[in-house]
C-alpha cells in the first residue's frame, strides 16, 4: 500500500459494514501500518486522547461567587456603614460576603472535573501491529487503521471494528447499562442498531471480560463513543436550583422595595417636615441598613452546610451546597437500573427440575440464603434432581467468588459467578470432582462442557449453556421418579418462557455418564444422547432496600422512573418487582420510540411512562429535559459513563460511590457512599427539612428587619425623633442573625415530612401566609417599639435610656418570636417541644449575655450610644415580647382553622 494512497480516516457507522470493507476504507493491512504511516496519520487526526477543555482561572472561579443580588445588597450595606464611619460593622458585613464566597468556591464541583473523570477510563497502553510485528505502544499514539489485539483483562484503547473474535466478551455496562458482558463477533449489524447491539464493535474505555480478539481502529480520541459522551457533558447546560431561582427573585423584589421606600423617606422628610437634607439622608441610610437582611445569606449558607454534614452521616456526600435543598423539592427521580436499583450482581433466583420448582433466597455474590421447595428448605442430599443440576453448574465452572474488603467479588463471568454462589448456598464442594478435559464457552456454541470423575469414581460429562442448544442435544430427561424418561420438550419450553417473562436469564444443565476409559472431550461427544436435568433462572436482582425506598417516595408524592440500557423484558420484570407498577398497567418505552418521538410528544411520554429500556445517553438526556420542560424538578441517579450527561443536566445528579465511574461522580452533585437507592429517600427527607428550616429562618429574620425599617420609616413620616441610630440597628441585625436565626438551622424534621407532596416547583418561597405573618409581626414589634419610645420620652426619660429600651424591645420581642418560628403552622404551646431543639435555648442564653454587655459595659455604651437600665426598664420589653408570642400563636391557630376548612 502506498503511503500516498488516499484513505478514509473517519468511517460512518462501521458496525454496519463488513470487516473487509472497513479495512479497505481505512487503507489498513493485516500486517498493520508502518511506523511512518502511523506517524503521518497521527499528525492528521491528533493523539488518541480526549481534549482538555478551557478552564476558568482561580480568581474568576472565586469572584463568580460574588455575582448574586443578595451579595450586591450586602456590599451596598457595607458601603453605607463605611460612609457612616462604622468600620467594625463594615468589616463584619464584608467578612460574611467573603466567607460565603469561600464556601461556594470549596464546595461546588466543576463540570470540567467530570470530563477529567472520563479521561481516567482511557487505556494507557495497547498491543498494536506495526511493521508486521506485534508491539506494545502508547495508547494515545493509536490512529485509525491500526490493528489492535485484545485479551482478557485489557481495557479497549480505541473504538475498534472487530476482524477476529474468539470467545470474546466485553463488559460495556458503563456505556450501555447492561448487566452482563456482551458477546462479540465479526458480523455486521443494522445501521440503526444501538451501542449495546453492535456486536462487531469494541468501544474505547470498556473492559474485555473473556476471550480474545483483533480489531482495526475506526475512531480515536474525541471521535470515539466515549468522546461523543464527553462532548455531550461539555455541552449540557445546567439549570439553577429552585432555591437560587426563588432567592434571586425574592432579593430583586426586596431590593426594589427598600430603595423605593428610602427615596420616599427622603421626599417626605424634606417636603413635609422641612428636615435638613443631611439629617434625612442619614435617616434614609439608617432605614436601608435596617431593612437589608445582612445575615440572610450567611444563615442560608450555614443552614445548607449543616445539612451537608447531616447528609454525610447518612452516606450521601454532597459536592454542591444548594443540591441538598434541591433534593427536598424533587418531584421525579429518574434512576438507572443496573447497579442503582439492582445490585449489578447476577443472582440465581429459581431452579426448575422434574422434581419441583425451587426458589433461591439471597442476593448478589454473598453466599447467604437458602434453597426452598414449596416454602420448605431443600437440601441436595435429599433432593436428587437439585443435586444433579447443582453438580453441573458448580463443576463446569471456571469462576471464583471471594470476599475482599467486606465485599463479595467475582473473578470471571458474572453469570458463572451467580452459579458458583448458588453452589455455595447448596453446600456443594466442586473441588471433589477431578477434571480431565473441557470445552470452553464460545459465542457460536453458547455452552460449556467438562469431563470429570465424581467422588464416587464415575466418569461424567457435564454440560451447561443456552436452553435451546442443550435441548437439541438431549433425547432424555431426569424424570420425577429419578429415572430416565423421554424428553418432554414442550414442558421445558413452557418453563423457559415463564422464566423469561420474569426477566430472568435462563440457563440449562445436562449430563451423561461415560466409560472410565474416556480421557478427552470433543464437540462430537455432546451430539450423543445427553440427559436434560433442569433450568436455572438468573437475574440482576433488585436491592430490597430500594423497593422500600420507592414505596416511601410514592408516599411522598415523588414519582420514580427507571431509565436503563437493558432489554425491555428485563426492565419490565424488575419494574414490577420494584413496585413501579403492576403487570397490567406497566408500560415500557424503548429507545427506538424515544428516538422517533418529537420533543412535544416526548413530554407526554416522559410524564406518563415509568420505565424506559434500551436507552442511549442521548435518550436519557432528552427524557430529563422533557420532564424539566413540564416543570418537574428532576433527580437523576446512575453509575455509568452513559449516565453522566443526564446527571449533569438534572436538577440534582446522584452518583453511586462504590460502583460508579469517576466521570459519573464528578458530574453529580451528590455521591452515595453506600450505592444504596434508599439513601436518596433519606436525602430527600433531609432536603425537605432543610427547606423548612430555611423558610423558618426567612420568616424569622424578615420581621426583624421589617420592624426596624418600620420604626425608622414611621419616625420620618410622622416627624418624630429617631428611636434607633444606624449603629444600634446594625447591632440588632448582628446579634439576632448570629444567635437566634442560626438556632433554626438545627430544627429537626417536622412530623409527616415524607407524607406530604413535594412543593410545587413554581411556588414562591414566601407564600401568602408567610407574607401575612411578616407584616403582622413587623407591625406588632415595630409599633410597640415606637409606642414605648414615645411614651418614655413623654415621661421625661433621657434619650439614651429610651433608645436602649427600644433596642431591648426589638431584641426581646424577637427572642419570643423565635419560639413561634420553630413551627410554621403547628402550635408552639406544647411543653414536650420545648427541648427538641436545645440550640434555641442556648441561642437565647447567648443573646441575654450579649444584651447585658450592650446595656452595662462602658465601652459598649460609648460605641453604641446606650445607657445602663434599671430593673423596671426590663419589664416593659419582656411584657411586649410575651404579648407578641401569644398573639402570633393565636394567628397560627386561626390559619390552621382556615386550612381545615379548605
Amino acid at each position: 500500500m502506498s503511503l500516498n494512497h488516499p484513505v478514509q480516516l473517519q468511517i460512518d457507522r462501521p458496525h454496519a459494514l463488513e470487516a473487509d470493507a472497513v479495512l479497505d476504507q481505512l487503507g489498513a493491512r493485516g500486517k498493520g501500518l508502518s511506523n511512518a504511516e502511523a506517524a503521518r496519520r497521527l499528525a492528521e487526526v491528533g493523539p488518541n486522547r480526549l481534549p482538555q477543555p478551557p478552564k476558568d482561572g482561580l480568581l474568576k472561579r472565586f469572584f463568580k461567587h460574588f455575582h448574586d443580588i443578595l451579595i450586591y445588597i450586602l456590599i451596598a450595606a457595607a458601603g453605607i456603614t463605611a460612609l457612616l464611619g462604622h468600620w467594625i460593622d463594615t468589616g463584619v458585613i464584608l467578612g460574611v460576603v467573603v466567607i460565603n464566597a469561600i464556601i461556594g468556591f470549596i464546595q461546588e464541583g466543576k463540570a470540567e472535573e467530570a470530563l477529567e473523570g472520563i479521561r481516567k477510563m482511557l487505556s494507557v497502553h495497547a498491543h498494536a501491529r506495526r511493521d508486521d510485528q506485534w508491539s506494545e505502544v502508547e495508547a494515545d499514539g493509536l490512529v485509525p487503521g491500526d490493528i489492535v489485539r485484545l485479551r482478557s483483562g485489557d481495557r479497549v484503547p480505541a473504538d475498534l471494528r472487530l476482524i477476529e473474535a474468539t470467545n470474546l466478551r466485553i463488559e460495556e455496562s458503563a456505556l450501555t447499562g447492561e448487566s452482563v458482558p456482551a458477546d462479540k463477533n465479526t458480523a455486521p449489524v443494522a445501521a440503526d442498531a444501538g451501542v449495546g447491539d453492535r456486536f462487531g464493535m469494541a468501544y474505547s474505555g470498556t473492559l474485555v471480560a473473556a476471550g480474545r480478539g483483533i480489531g482495526v481502529v475506526t475512531a480515536t480520541g474525541p471521535n470515539t463513543e466515549l468522546g461523543r459522551i464527553n462532548r455531550m457533558i461539555a455541552e449540557v447546560q445546567t439549570l439553577q436550583t429552585p432555591l437560587t431561582r426563588q432567592m434571586a427573585q425574592f432579593s430583586k423584589v426586596l431590593s426594589v422595595v427598600i430603595v423605593a421606600l428610602a427615596l420616599l423617606m427622603l421626599v417626605i422628610g424634606v417636603s413635609l417636615h422641612d428636615f435638613p437634607l443631611a439629617e434625612v439622608f442619614l435617616a434614609a441610610i439608617g432605614f436601608a441598613v435596617a431593612a437589608i437582611p445582612e445575615g440572610l445569606p450567611a444563615i442560608l449558607t450555614i443552614t445548607l452546610a449543616l445539612g451537608v454534614q447531616r447528609m454525610a452521616q447518612r452516606n450521601a456526600i454532597t459536592r454542591k451546597l444548594t443540591a441538598v435543598e434541591t433534593l427536598g423539592s424533587v418531584t421525579v427521580i429518574c434512576s438507572d437500573k443496573t447497579g442503582t436499583l439492582t445490585k449489578n450482581e447476577m443472582t440465581a433466583r429459581h431452579v426448575v427440575t422434574r422434581g419441583g420448582f425451587y426458589d433461591v433466597s439471597g442476593t448478589g455474590y454473598r453466599p447467604e440464603g437458602e434453597i426452598t421447595l414449596e416454602g420448605r428448605a431443600a437440601s441436595i442430599d435429599s433432593h436428587g434432581h437439585l443435586h444433579a443440576v447443582i453438580e453441573v453448574v458448580a463443576v463446569a465452572n471456571d469462576t471464583h467468588v471471594a470476599e475482599e474488603d467486606g465485599q463479595w467479588r467475582v473473578t470471571g463471568e458474572p453469570t458463572e459467578g451467580a452459579l458458583r454462589t448458588l453452589s455455595h448456598k447448596a453446600g456443594f464442594d466442586a473441588d471433589t470432582h477431578e477434571r480431565h478435559a473441557s470445552i470452553p464457552f464460545e459465542s457460536a456454541n453458547k455452552f460449556m462442557a467438562t469431563l470429570n470423575t465424581t467422588p464416587a469414581g464415575q466418569r461424567r460429562i457435564l454440560l451447561k449453556g443456552a436452553p435451546d442448544r442443550l435441548l437439541e442435544r438431549c433425547h432424555h430427561e431426569l424424570g420425577a421418579s429419578g429415572e430416565l424418561e423421554p424428553l418432554d420438550r414442550s414442558f421445558w419450553e413452557a418453563q423457559i418462557d415463564a422464566l423469561s417473562a420474569e426477566g430472568l436469564r435462563v440457563l440449562a444443565a445436562a449430563a451423561r455418564d461415560i466409560p472410565d476409559s474416556k480421557l478427552a472431550l470433543e464437540i462430537e461427544d455432546l451430539e450423543e444422547d445427553m440427559v436434560f436435568l433442569g433450568l436455572i433462572g438468573i437475574i440482576d436482582p433488585p436491592r430490597p432496600e430500594a423497593i422500600t425506598a420507592i414505596k416511601s417516595c410514592h408516599e411522598a408524592g415523588i414519582r420514580v422512573k427507571m431509565i436503563t440500557g437493558d432489554h425491555a423484558g428485563t426492565a419490565r420484570a424488575i419494574g414490577i418487582e420494584m413496585g413501579l407498577g403492576t403487570a397490567d398497567s406497566l408500560k415500557v418505552i424503548t429507545g427506538a420510540e424515544i428516538e422517533a418521538a418529537s420533543d412535544e410528544a416526548l413530554k407526554a411520554i416522559a410524564h406518563d411512562c415509568d420505565i424506559f429500556a434500551r436507552t442511549s445517553p442521548e435518550h436519557k438526556l432528552r427524557l430529563v429535559k422533557a420532564l424539566q420542560a413540564r416543570g418537574e424538578v428532576v433527580a437523576m441517579t446512575g453509575d455509568g459513563v452513559n449516565d453522566a450527561p443526564a446527571l449533569k443536566r438534572a436538577d440534582v445528579g446522584v452518583a453511586m460511590g462504590i460502583k460508579g465511574t469517576e466521570a459519573t461522580k464528578e458530574a453529580a452533585e451528590i455521591v452515595l457512599a453506600d450505592d444504596n437507592f434508599s439513601t436518596i429517600e433519606r436525602a430527600v427527607e433531609e432536603g425537605r427539612t432543610i427547606y423548612d428550616n430555611l423558610r423558618k429562618a426567612i420568616l424569622f429574620i424578615l420581621p426583624t428587619n421589617g420592624a426596624q425599617g418600620l420604626v425608622m420609616l414611621a419616625a420620618v413620616v410622622l416627624g418624630l425623633t429617631l428611636p434607633l441610630t444606624p449603629v444600634q440597628i446594625l447591632w440588632v441585625n448582628m446579634v439576632v442573625a448570629v444567635t437566634l436565626a442560626l438556632a433554626l438551622a438545627f430544627e429537626p424534621a417536622e412530623p409527616g415530612v415524607m407524607q406530604r407532596p413535594p412543593r410545587k416547583p413554581g411556588a414562591p418561597i414566601m407564600g401568602r401566609v408567610m407574607l401575612w405573618r411578616v407584616a403582622i409581626v413587623s407591625i406588632l414589634i415595630g409599633g410597640a417599639t415606637i409606642a414605648m419610645f414615645e411614651v418614655e420620652l413623654m415621661l421625661d426619660m433621657e434619650l439614651g435610656v429610651a433608645r436602649t429600651m427600644a433596642v431591648n424591645t426589638l431584641v426581646i420581642a424577637q427572642a419570643f418570636y423565635l419560639f413561634n418560628s420553630r413551627f410554621l403552622v403547628a402550635s408552639s404551646l406544647r411543653a414536650e417541644l420545648l427541648f427538641t431543639n436545645r440550640a434555641a435555648l442556648i441561642a437565647v442564653g447567648v443573646l441575654v449575655l450579649l444584651q447585658l454587655g450592650f446595656v452595662y459595659l462602658p465601652f459598649m455604651n460609648t460605641w453604641f450610644g446606650t445607657a445602663p437600665l434599671e430593673l423596671r426598664h426590663w419589664l416593659v420589653p419582656l411584657g411586649i415580647g410575651l404579648v407578641v408570642f401569644l398573639l402570633i400563636e393565636a394567628e397560627k391557630a386561626w390559619v390552621r382553622r382556615l386550612n381545615a376548612q379548605g
